[in-house]
Protein backbone atom coordinates (compact mmCIF):
# COMPACT_ATOMS: atom_id res chain seq x y z
CA UNK A 1 0.00 0.00 0.00
CA UNK A 2 0.70 3.39 -0.75
CA UNK A 3 0.43 6.10 1.42
CA UNK A 4 -0.28 9.38 -0.61
CA UNK A 5 -1.92 11.58 2.33
CA UNK A 6 -2.26 11.62 6.10
CA UNK A 7 -3.76 14.28 7.53
CA UNK A 8 -4.47 15.34 11.32
CA UNK A 9 -8.53 15.58 11.86
CA UNK A 10 -9.02 15.95 15.73
CA UNK A 11 -7.94 15.25 19.11
CA UNK A 12 -10.37 14.71 21.81
CA UNK A 13 -11.11 12.62 25.09
CA UNK A 14 -14.29 11.20 24.66
CA UNK A 15 -14.49 8.55 22.24
CA UNK A 16 -18.20 9.73 21.66
CA UNK A 17 -16.58 12.74 20.20
CA UNK A 18 -14.29 11.02 17.55
CA UNK A 19 -15.11 11.62 13.68
CA UNK A 20 -18.20 10.62 12.64
CA UNK A 21 -17.53 8.13 9.71
CA UNK A 22 -18.06 4.75 9.00
CA UNK A 23 -14.08 4.32 7.91
CA UNK A 24 -12.01 1.59 9.66
CA UNK A 25 -9.85 2.79 12.24
CA UNK A 26 -6.45 0.99 13.27
CA UNK A 27 -5.37 2.32 17.23
CA UNK A 28 -2.08 1.96 18.43
CA UNK A 29 -1.39 1.53 21.78
CA UNK A 30 1.52 0.40 24.45
CA UNK A 31 3.49 1.58 27.33
CA UNK A 32 4.87 5.42 27.41
CA UNK A 33 7.68 5.78 25.82
CA UNK A 34 7.34 2.43 23.38
CA UNK A 35 7.77 4.37 20.21
CA UNK A 36 4.50 4.88 19.51
CA UNK A 37 4.39 8.40 17.85
CA UNK A 38 7.84 7.70 15.82
CA UNK A 39 6.13 3.88 14.67
CA UNK A 40 2.95 6.50 13.27
CA UNK A 41 5.32 9.17 11.53
CA UNK A 42 7.32 6.07 9.93
CA UNK A 43 4.67 4.22 8.31
CA UNK A 44 3.15 7.10 6.86
CA UNK A 45 6.36 8.63 5.80
CA UNK A 46 5.60 11.95 7.63
CA UNK A 47 8.32 12.80 10.41
CA UNK A 48 6.24 14.90 12.43
CA UNK A 49 3.15 13.28 11.47
CA UNK A 50 2.81 11.97 15.58
CA UNK A 51 4.22 14.35 17.68
CA UNK A 52 7.40 12.53 19.33
CA UNK A 53 8.37 13.65 22.43
CA UNK A 54 11.16 12.58 25.36
CA UNK A 55 8.89 12.54 27.71
CA UNK A 56 6.76 9.33 28.40
CA UNK A 57 2.87 10.04 28.70
CA UNK A 58 2.85 12.63 26.39
CA UNK A 59 -0.04 11.10 24.19
CA UNK A 60 -3.25 12.42 26.20
CA UNK A 61 -5.91 12.47 24.01
CA UNK A 62 -7.28 10.47 21.34
CA UNK A 63 -5.61 11.45 18.03
CA UNK A 64 -7.43 10.68 14.76
CA UNK A 65 -4.87 10.73 11.44
CA UNK A 66 -6.89 10.44 8.01
CA UNK A 67 -4.83 8.31 5.49
CA UNK A 68 -5.69 8.37 1.83
CA UNK A 69 -9.28 9.58 2.71
CA UNK A 70 -10.21 5.90 3.22
CA UNK A 71 -9.23 4.99 6.46
CA UNK A 72 -8.13 6.40 10.18
CA UNK A 73 -4.68 5.81 12.45
CA UNK A 74 -5.07 6.40 15.69
CA UNK A 75 -3.05 7.48 18.24
CA UNK A 76 -4.40 6.03 22.04
CA UNK A 77 -2.97 7.25 25.26
CA UNK A 78 -0.02 5.16 26.87
CA UNK A 79 -0.48 2.86 29.78
CA UNK A 80 1.53 2.29 32.67
CA UNK A 81 1.75 5.77 33.28
CA UNK A 82 3.95 5.72 36.63
CA UNK A 83 4.41 9.23 37.19
CA UNK A 84 1.15 10.42 37.13
CA UNK A 85 -1.70 10.77 40.04
CA UNK A 86 -3.96 8.04 40.56
CA UNK A 87 -6.79 10.28 39.17
CA UNK A 88 -4.66 10.96 35.92
CA UNK A 89 -3.71 7.20 35.45
CA UNK A 90 -8.34 6.24 36.44
CA UNK A 91 -8.82 8.90 33.38
CA UNK A 92 -7.04 7.66 30.90
CA UNK A 93 -7.65 4.26 31.45
CA UNK A 94 -11.44 5.27 31.42
CA UNK A 95 -10.60 7.63 27.82
CA UNK A 96 -8.61 4.19 26.53
CA UNK A 97 -11.23 1.86 27.58
CA UNK A 98 -13.89 4.03 26.41
CA UNK A 99 -12.27 3.97 22.95
CA UNK A 100 -11.53 0.68 22.75
CA UNK A 101 -14.77 -1.22 23.96
CA UNK A 102 -17.22 1.60 22.45
CA UNK A 103 -15.76 2.64 19.34
CA UNK A 104 -17.44 0.38 16.38
CA UNK A 105 -15.16 1.99 13.45
CA UNK A 106 -12.17 0.07 15.44
CA UNK A 107 -10.98 -2.41 12.72
CA UNK A 108 -7.95 -3.43 15.11
CA UNK A 109 -5.61 -2.11 18.26
CA UNK A 110 -1.80 -2.40 17.67
CA UNK A 111 -0.42 -3.12 20.95
CA UNK A 112 3.47 -1.69 20.77
CA UNK A 113 5.67 -3.60 23.18
CA UNK A 114 9.59 -2.37 23.30
CA UNK A 115 11.65 -5.45 21.55
CA UNK A 116 14.33 -4.88 24.37
CA UNK A 117 12.35 -5.86 27.32
CA UNK A 118 11.07 -8.64 28.97
CA UNK A 119 7.50 -9.25 29.29
CA UNK A 120 5.94 -6.96 31.77
CA UNK A 121 3.03 -7.54 33.80
CA UNK A 122 1.05 -4.68 32.52
CA UNK A 123 1.51 -5.61 28.71
CA UNK A 124 0.66 -9.27 29.36
CA UNK A 125 -2.93 -7.81 31.88
CA UNK A 126 -3.40 -5.54 28.82
CA UNK A 127 -3.24 -8.28 26.22
CA UNK A 128 -5.62 -10.60 28.11
CA UNK A 129 -8.12 -8.18 29.00
CA UNK A 130 -8.55 -7.34 25.24
CA UNK A 131 -8.46 -11.52 24.78
CA UNK A 132 -11.45 -11.37 27.30
CA UNK A 133 -13.40 -8.83 25.80
CA UNK A 134 -13.05 -10.32 21.85
CA UNK A 135 -10.77 -6.93 20.83
CA UNK A 136 -8.82 -8.02 17.34
CA UNK A 137 -4.88 -7.03 18.19
CA UNK A 138 -1.67 -7.42 17.12
CA UNK A 139 1.09 -7.29 18.78
CA UNK A 140 4.12 -4.83 17.54
CA UNK A 141 7.44 -5.31 18.92
CA UNK A 142 9.32 -1.60 18.30
CA UNK A 143 13.36 -0.67 18.43
CA UNK A 144 14.56 -3.93 16.34
CA UNK A 145 17.40 -1.93 15.11
CA UNK A 146 18.69 -1.85 18.74
CA UNK A 147 19.09 -5.19 18.77
CA UNK A 148 21.47 -7.94 16.71
CA UNK A 149 20.17 -9.81 13.84
CA UNK A 150 20.13 -12.82 16.08
CA UNK A 151 19.36 -11.03 19.26
CA UNK A 152 16.22 -9.15 18.20
CA UNK A 153 14.23 -12.50 16.66
CA UNK A 154 15.65 -14.25 19.80
CA UNK A 155 13.88 -12.03 22.07
CA UNK A 156 10.38 -11.92 20.02
CA UNK A 157 10.93 -15.81 20.61
CA UNK A 158 11.20 -15.64 24.11
CA UNK A 159 8.31 -13.52 24.48
CA UNK A 160 6.01 -15.87 22.30
CA UNK A 161 6.95 -18.61 24.61
CA UNK A 162 5.70 -16.38 27.63
CA UNK A 163 2.57 -15.49 25.67
CA UNK A 164 1.91 -19.50 25.04
CA UNK A 165 1.18 -20.29 28.20
CA UNK A 166 -2.14 -18.47 28.09
CA UNK A 167 -3.06 -18.06 24.79
CA UNK A 168 -3.87 -21.13 22.57
CA UNK A 169 -3.30 -19.02 19.51
CA UNK A 170 -0.94 -16.09 19.20
CA UNK A 171 -2.70 -12.95 17.91
CA UNK A 172 -0.24 -11.53 14.47
CA UNK A 173 2.92 -10.21 15.59
CA UNK A 174 5.10 -7.58 14.13
CA UNK A 175 8.54 -6.90 14.27
CA UNK A 176 9.65 -3.05 13.48
CA UNK A 177 11.84 -0.06 13.63
CA UNK A 178 11.51 3.27 13.54
CA UNK A 179 14.90 3.83 12.50
CA UNK A 180 15.65 1.52 9.55
CA UNK A 181 11.69 1.25 8.51
CA UNK A 182 11.80 -2.72 9.16
CA UNK A 183 8.20 -3.97 9.16
CA UNK A 184 6.33 -1.26 7.48
CA UNK A 185 5.47 -3.10 4.26
CA UNK A 186 4.45 -6.08 6.32
CA UNK A 187 2.17 -3.82 8.52
CA UNK A 188 0.64 -1.24 5.85
CA UNK A 189 -0.22 -4.75 3.71
CA UNK A 190 -1.93 -6.33 6.95
CA UNK A 191 -3.94 -3.41 6.90
CA UNK A 192 -5.10 -2.96 3.49
CA UNK A 193 -5.56 -6.92 2.96
CA UNK A 194 -8.44 -5.97 5.79
CA UNK A 195 -9.33 -2.70 4.15
CA UNK A 196 -10.21 -4.61 1.38
CA UNK A 197 -11.87 -7.56 2.62
CA UNK A 198 -14.33 -5.18 4.65
CA UNK A 199 -14.82 -3.63 1.19
CA UNK A 200 -15.55 -6.51 -0.12
CA UNK A 201 -18.04 -7.43 2.67
CA UNK A 202 -20.02 -4.42 2.08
Amino acid sequence: MKINSAEFKISNSDYRKCPESNLPEYAFIGRSNVGKSSLINMLTGRKALAKTSATPGKTMLINHFLINGEWYIVDLPGYGFAKRSKEDREKLWRMIQGYVMGREQMTNLFVLVDSRIKPQKIDLEFMEWLGEHGVPFSIVFTKMDKLGKVAGPAAVEDYKKVLRKTWEELPPIFMTSSEDARGRDELLSYIDDINKQLKSNQ
